[in-house]
């Protein structure tokens, strides 16, 4: 059944919008606006790293959006300037200038004494690092958890998966600034981002459909973003996550399942956020008669990380990694960006309750899609996922948001996915152009 025109035109307007002035035209909005994100940050934060990130970032940001324009008036008579190469050269500098350059700052003022050069989470994988080495699990009891001082007490709950804790494993063993867990953070971010990008320029090596374009852009949703570099420069846990999922992802395009639960896997063993992925992950699996062997690495991977804590300490786990994110720890979530979860929960009577039927009801409406119409492609399910955690992070009474920094990454992700999922020249050119559209209209099941 062919589509519309006007469903047709609907689709093309992402691809149109891309590959404007060869990409850069997005490219300048992308920087331009981002520099204006920062200055913001800079002048009116009232978290101090985000005011010192924000201070540095501006200027990286501000360069790069004075190439990018220089790059559009050479355009025409030095198209080298202006390809393909040229732009990657420039979100190095802008990922350079505007994370890199920052987190060495801000790591190194912490490590000369300055005690506001950084967010909460670096200190609790911090002190989640020495309790493992000293006691065998990452987490505090509930009695070790009320004994500290009131103002300790939200800085002793450790709400991420046990795995977290091995980026707190380099300050337990050295003071100094290059053990600070965010340089951990930024080192697996782009030695896993290299691999999922390697893994895609492989798969379309050949054919057309810019494929690079798409996977460069990919990359920029994943680094450069305001979202994704803020939190990298400041705070950091999530980034490695992303990165893992959106390997995940490639794999996944690559027809390597296997691999592609093993990333999700250790994504998992980090933090909660990689679970809904690899649920969504082993629903495509199983399209290809490999839904156990993705599952191994997807859940096995996560509980195996689970059990030393278990074993140790079980009261201490299920504190911190249940009942403080639900709400019934001895303190609570900071978190509570204005999105409409936290919105309802907090102007409607019986708000809460009202939040919380409203995450199971798009939990529940996914969860059909999956059962009756499960993603044949990955970039299917990056869109799922995409759609998916931007629902459920909206809907959230207590969210952050720098949380937006998964669907978005995700669902830029998608037409990379698309076109390295794509064997045939028709295959490519309708899944740059169609990626948007419906996410049944996939290629035919392969072996």
């Amino acid at each position: 059944m062919t589509a519309t025109p006007q469903r047709t035109i609907r689709r093309r307007r992402w691809p149109a919008l891309d590959s404007a002035a060869g990409g850069l035209a997005l490219d300048l909005g992308l920087y331009a606006v981002s520099a204006l994100f920062a200055a913001v940050t800079a002048a009116t934060s009232t978290l101090a790293p985000h005011r010192a990130w924000g201070a540095i970032a501006a200027v990286g940001y501000l360069v790069a959006a004075l190439t990018v324009t220089g790059q559009l008036l050479l355009r025409q008579r030095r198209p080298e300037a202006a390809g393909l190469a040229a732009r990657a050269a420039v979100t190095a500098f802008a990922w350079a200038t505007a994370t890199l350059l920052p987190l060495a700052v801000l790591s190194s003022q912490r490590a000369s004494g300055r005690t506001d050069r950084a967010q909460e989470e670096v200190v609790v994988v911090e002190h989640a690092g020495a309790r493992l080495v000293e006691h065998g699990t990452p987490y505090l009891g509930h009695d070790a958890i009320a004994a500290l001082p009131p103002a300790e007490q939200l800085l002793g709950y450790t709400p991420y998966q046990p795995g977290m804790a091995l980026f707190g494993l380099p300050r337990a063993a050295v003071d100094a600034w290059w053990t600070d867990p965010r340089v951990w953070f930024a080192l697996v971010t782009a030695l896993v981002l290299a691999l999922a990008v390697g893994t895609l320029r492989a798969r379309t090596a050949s054919g057309p459909g810019r494929p690079d374009a798409a996977v460069l852009r990919g990359v920029q949703a994943a680094t450069v973003l305001p979202v994704c570099a803020l939190t990298l420069a400041t705070g950091g846990d999530d980034l490695p996550v992303l990165a893992l999922c959106l390997l995940a992802l490639a794999l996944a395009a690559a027809d390597r399942p296997g691999r592609a639960g093993v990333a999700v896997g250790v994504a998992g063993a980090l933090k909660l956020f990689a679970w809904p992925v690899a649920v969504v992950l082993i629903c495509w699996a199983a399209t290809r008669r490999a839904g156990a062997r993705t599952a191994l690495g997807a859940v096995g991977l996560p509980v195996a990380a689970l059990l030393p804590a278990l074993l140790v300490d079980r009261d201490a786990l299920v504190e911190n990694v249940l009942r403080f994110p639900l709400g019934h720890g001895l303190v609570t979530s900071p978190a509570q960006s204005p999105f409409p979860g936290h919105l309802i929960a907090t102007l409607l009577p019986a708000g809460r309750v009202l939040a919380a039927a409203l995450l199971v009801a798009v939990g529940a409406a996914i969860a059909v899609r999956l059962v009756h119409r499960p993603p044949r492609t990955a970039a299917a399910t990056a869109l799922i996922c995409g759609y998916g955690l931007l629902a459920a992070i909206l809907l959230m009474p207590s969210t952050r948001f720098g949380y937006l920094l998964y669907p978005l990454a995700l669902l830029v992700w998608a037409p990379a996915l698309a076109l390295a999922g794509s064997r045939t020249a028709e295959d490519r050119l309708t899944a740059l152009t169609g990626i948007t559209g419906k996410c049944g209209a996939e290629p035919a099941n392969r072996a």
